[in-house]
């Protein structure tokens, strides 16, 4: 698939939807023919979007940690062993996407890990102002930086105005997991 530029993705915010937007959206992109590369950030390699995907011929999934958690339930020791090794998984996951001429890349949960203080933002936006010019990136979480927003050339903000879990309802599979 050729294209003249890649674009940047923002999908954020407190809502359902940014992992299922970006996941759609690189359905879309391998019903096209473009190459798709994905990592998910903060979540182990057992989320259902994964059983499906795996079997796309053109989206190739990086594996991640086997647990995960979330980073409020982190020590200070384990926040920096998993910012050491989210940075080398940034890395060479970008590293691959330049390399092998992905025509997408999906970065799931970067925002959210970000702001989390377990990525170094400096590294992303760095990336992001160099990455080759017809790759597509797409980018996830919550709360982003001002300089990550202006960069973007999609952004949008995903708000939740009612959810289950707000009744105590847990993450359904299928649904939210």
């Amino acid at each position: 698939m050729e294209k003249e530029t890649g674009c940047i993705h923002v999908y954020y915010g407190d809502g359902k939807g940014k992992t299922t937007t970006g996941m759609g959206l690189i359905t879309r992109a391998a019903g096209y023919g473009c190459r798709v590369l994905l990592y998910q950030f903060m979540k182990n390699n057992k989320t259902s979007e994964r059983k499906i995907l795996e079997r796309v011929e053109n989206i190739t999934i990086i594996d991640g940690l086997e647990t995960e958690k979330f980073s409020f339930q982190m020590t200070q020791d384990e926040k920096e062993a998993r910012r050491k090794f989210y940075e080398t998984q940034f890395k060479s996951v970008t590293k691959k996407a330049e390399e092998e001429k992905y025509d997408v890349l999906f970065l799931d949960e970067a925002v959210y890990t970000i702001s989390a203080g377990l990525l170094d933002e400096e590294l992303v936006l760095d990336f992001l102002k160099k990455k080759p010019k017809k790759l597509e990136v797409i980018l996830t979480g919550n709360t982003p930086d001002a300089r990550l927003i202006d960069l973007a050339d999609y952004v949008s903000e995903i708000r939740k105005i009612k959810h289950p879990f707000d009744k105590g309802m847990k993450a359904r599979a299928g649904i939210e997991k």
